[in-house]
């Protein structure tokens, strides 16, 4: 098989070439970028796996350039044109909002696994745009819309190839257009799957019966989901199935928080030793930092990153205490962690309303102020395509040695938070900061605690998932203590959406 055009090392290569017959099989060339219909089969599954800085999201977006010239569709979520028997789809998917807009600043289109899981389905009169948008159509005629209103549409459309974004700049609002959301019934074709080390059981299972061919990608040294007994979804596939990428590619300058994570996989390397490094590398690197106390101001929008969590609460309460933030109720600009969405099973389409909006359990979220109605909040999450919007909220805040959380204020029914300012390394995992604050006192708990997880020191992987979420710098926080905040919290540093991508929340999350 021909070299790919670009540079790889011999292990991508040698990974792209078995990607590559897999799709042959399933009828995708990517070397003379034909393709055929696709046929009854068995259902395939490869793992592409690697430690940071391995080339996996490289191969990643080399492989979806390729299938969009072989003439794949790539399926983002937000609206789907009318299925033809010739079509072959593509989708490029992560577990949280956070990791699909990692992926997205990088130029790969991805979306969460729930937008795919669920559609949005839309009113009949603004499908006609979609479709039009989309080439699929004639050019409509709306009542309400304009001509200079459609021209809007097709310029952003062009430009964000978003059926939302354009209908929204078109005037309109989700709730003109999108009437609810159901569950997939289409199966599509090839699911290609970052941050897979974070799917569990249930999730990889929703997955296999929507696409016949998945590609994971994932770090085998990062912490298995909850429940999963340290076992990655990819580490139950057979050998052949598995493409492991073990040269590490460096950028021209040396990757200090690279060099700190690989570091780790030393089976001799003690928790001293570490810490040791770490303080060396500060010393002659601004890009890593050894610091007595946590940044206030850092932690309203980049969590400090923690193991216990006792130490958890303790911080996100030092933190309202910095910005003298009262008890009984939230400032906007608070950082926010979704719990999950208490509804009952009546309410089965409400639930599906608000995770398609980016409401999944672990979603961080920022609080902009309070909604239209009482116990309604209007929110900002962070990494959704379209942000903002507004649903019922139940806020609980913990407290030290209490057992029941205080809770500001709450509907009835909805969405359920707690604090954000601090994380537990667990919950960071999928996500990445410019700047990311990593409480070392509780690695050493865990390093005195000597207990493993699959095989390795927990200290070790929770030390290595923690700082591979600093993007550009990374910030040993040595002691418990907090500094004083150089500013208030606010909003005015949040994007605003271009688009709600559904009903108008207020009203439809009310029960």
């Amino acid at each position: 098989m021909p070299a790919p055009a670009i540079a790889f090392s011999d292990d991508q290569a040698e990974a792209h070439d078995r990607i590559a017959e897999m799709l042959a099989e399933m009828g995708i060339d990517l070397d003379n970028e034909t393709l055929r219909p696709a046929s009854e089969g068995k259902s395939r599954v490869m793992a592409v796996t690697g430690k940071a800085g391995s080339g996996k999201t490289l191969l990643l977006a080399h492989l979806v350039h390729a299938l969009e010239s072989a003439g794949v569709e790539l399926v983002s979520g937000d609206w789907e044109g009318r299925r033809r028997r010739d079509r072959r789809t593509a989708a490029v998917l992560a577990p949280t909002n956070k990791a699909a807009s990692v992926l997205r600043t990088r130029g790969v289109p991805a979306t969460t696994i729930h937008r795919i899981l669920y559609t949005p389905v839309y009113d009949p009169e603004y499908e006609r745009v979609a479709e039009w948008l989309a080439g699929q159509g004639e050019r409509p005629e709306i009542e309400g819309l304009t001509e200079a209103a459609l021209d809007r549409a097709f310029a952003v459309y062009q430009a964000h190839k978003s059926v939302p974004a354009a209908l929204a700049a078109a005037g309109l609002r989700g709730s003109d257009f999108i009437t609810g959301w159901k569950r997939r019934e289409e199966p599509l074709d090839i699911g290609l799957v970052d941050e897979s080390s974070m799917l569990d059981t249930r999730q990889f299972e929703d997955l296999q019966e929507i696409f016949p061919g998945l590609i994971l990608f994932g770090d085998p040294a990062q912490l298995a989901p909850v429940g999963e007994s340290g076992t990655m979804v990819f580490d139950k596939l057979k050998p052949s199935a598995k493409l492991d990428l073990a040269r590490i590619h460096r950028q021209e300058a040396d990757n200090p928080i690279l060099d700190l994570a690989h570091a780790l996989g030393d089976p001799k390397l003690t928790f001293e030793a570490f810490e040791r490094m770490i303080e060396d590398a500060a010393r002659s690197d601004d890009r890593i930092v050894v610091a007595q106390r946590a940044d206030s101001d850092l932690m309203a929008r980049s969590p400090v990153l923690v193991w216990r969590n006792a130490t958890r609460i303790r911080l996100l309460n030092a933190f309202r205490t910095a910005h003298n933030a009262p008890e009984d109720h939230l400032l906007p600009g608070e950082p926010l962690i979704c719990d999950g969405i208490e509804l009952p099973v009546k309410h089965r389409r409400k639930r599906i309303d608000l995770e398609a909006r980016g409401l999944i359990k672990g979603a961080q979220v920022i609080y902009l102020g309070p909604g239209s109605k009482p116990g309604f909040s209007r929110l900002h999450v962070v990494g959704a395509e379209s942000p903002r919007l507004g649903a019922a909220s139940i806020v609980k805040i913990e407290k030290p040695d209490e057992d029941e959380p205080f809770i500001p204020f709450a509907a009835r029914m909805g969405a359920t938070f707690l604090h954000g300012a601090a994380v537990t390394i667990h919950k960071a995992q999928g996500s990445q900061w410019p700047e990311v604050q990593v409480f070392a006192p509780d690695l050493y708990a865990a390093a005195r605690s000597g207990r493993e997880e699959a095989g390795q020191a927990l200290w070790k992987r929770l030390a290595y998932v923690a700082i591979t979420r600093a993007e550009e710098r990374l910030i040993w926080v040595t002691r418990y203590a907090l500094s004083r905040p150089k500013a208030p919290l606010g909003i005015a540093d949040l994007e605003v959406s271009p688009a709600p991508l559904a009903l108008d929340a207020e009203e439809e999350a009310e029960t």
